[in-house]
């Protein structure tokens, strides 16, 4: 049997007010947090009332960078870092959606080695923790307050790479659903689609995990029952924080790896910059097609789990469920509506074929593969 490693060692406070317990920051020691958001946060709500509490907390000595693109690069790790020197910061407050964590996160890789390119830092020579990071999603999708790798963009690779390291696990996680109130439907319903492909796909992952199998069996059963209705009433918390809750069960199961349908979905964020949790659901159906082409059974347990009857195809069902789940919560473009032309299809494959994801697929990818994928969901 092979050897196998388990860990699940995120602080998490659930709840509405749960940002109050940036508290529990200050009392560890954080005198001047950097609070770490991408450029359209500033103007929302969900801002508003984090700053109240950052406010209240550290009342004139925490600072903000703001510049973290909705795909974040490479540079704004930099950016925010120069702003983490001249400031004299002591923690990271991260706060937004994936791409806005994921920054935070690029950026302690930045304090841990101010020198190297990111590509370049010794992820595995890290401490277990370079500064105090506390993550506070106002997104319930990627699940990146509960994971310990970020998504950067890498311009001289002209792709995404996926960074891992415990260091970058935030210490505590806040999970605050009146921080998500303002989250417009259809970033509802595309970032919950970005928490059914996590868990969808690390559920079949063959790398051997079954706490995680558990954990993503119990998020692909949740997000049926209240993604609907945080699309359909933005103000309805308790499915705003049952969202929030599955978007962290899927980044927590994910850590046994994803498969092909990320693989596919990371090429139209870097080059049409297509929303990551839109793109998923685009794909997702015809992944599943694929991998239940060599087993069908494969499929069963998460059939159960969406409340479908099982039958001789649980893969066909599947990919039946998410296709008509996507128009239930507003997703009825496809992929040709967000590529345009399909003559590009064949350098998004090519693209798609280098990310590691894939790499971990129940069904083996070859790059004509993962163009036929494209041209399935087309």
């Amino acid at each position: 049997m092979t050897l196998a490693s388990f860990r699940f060692p995120t602080q998490i406070r659930f709840g509405a007010g749960a940002r109050r317990a940036l508290a529990e920051v200050a009392a560890a020691g954080v005198r001047r947090p950097l609070l770490v958001t991408d450029d359209g946060l500033a103007g929302t709500a969900a801002f508003a009332l984090a700053r109240a509490t950052l406010d209240e907390v550290w009342p004139g000595a925490w600072r903000h960078f703001g510049g973290v693109h909705p795909n974040p690069v490479e540079a704004d790790a930099d950016a925010a870092y120069a702003v983490w020197a001249a400031e004299g910061c002591d923690g990271v407050v991260a706060l937004g959606g994936g791409s806005a964590i994921d920054g935070a996160k690029a950026l302690v890789l930045r304090i841990a080695d101010p020198a190297r390119p990111l590509t370049a830092i010794a992820l595995d020579a890290l401490p277990e923790r370079v500064v105090p990071l506390c993550a506070i999603p106002t997104t319930a999708g990627t699940g990146s307050e509960v994971g310990r790798s970020t998504v950067v963009t890498v311009p001289a690779l002209g792709r995404k790479i996926v960074l891992g390291a415990p260091a970058l696990l935030p210490g505590l996680a806040l999970l605050d659903p009146e921080l998500t109130v303002g989250l417009p439907p259809h970033l509802t319903a595309a970032t919950g689609m970005d928490a059914m492909t996590h868990a969808i796909e690390s559920f079949v992952c063959p790398v051997y995990h079954p706490m995680c199998d558990g954990i993503a069996l119990e998020a692909i059963h949740r997000i049926p029952r209240f993604l609907p209705r945080a699309v359909a009433d933005g103000a309805d918390l308790e499915a705003r924080g049952e969202m929030l809750m599955a978007a962290a069960m899927g980044a927590v199961a994910f850590q046994k790896d994803l498969g092909a349908a990320h693989s596919l979905a990371h090429p139209l964020s870097t080059e049409l910059g297509v929303h990551h949790g839109l793109a998923n659901a685009l794909v997702l159906a015809a992944v599943v097609r694929f991998n239940g082409a060599r087993d069908r059974a494969l499929y069963a347990r998460v059939a159960t789990a969406l409340g479908l009857p099982a039958g001789d195809d649980p893969a066909g069902a599947v990919a039946d469920f998410l296709e008509a789940f996507n128009r239930t919560i507003g997703i009825t473009r496809r992929l040709r509506d967000v590529v345009g032309d399909e003559a590009r299809l064949p350098d998004l494959a090519a693209k798609a074929f280098t990310d590691g994801c894939h790499l971990t697929n129940p069904r083996p990818c070859t790059a004509d593969d993962l163009l036929g994928l494209y041209r399935e969901a087309w």
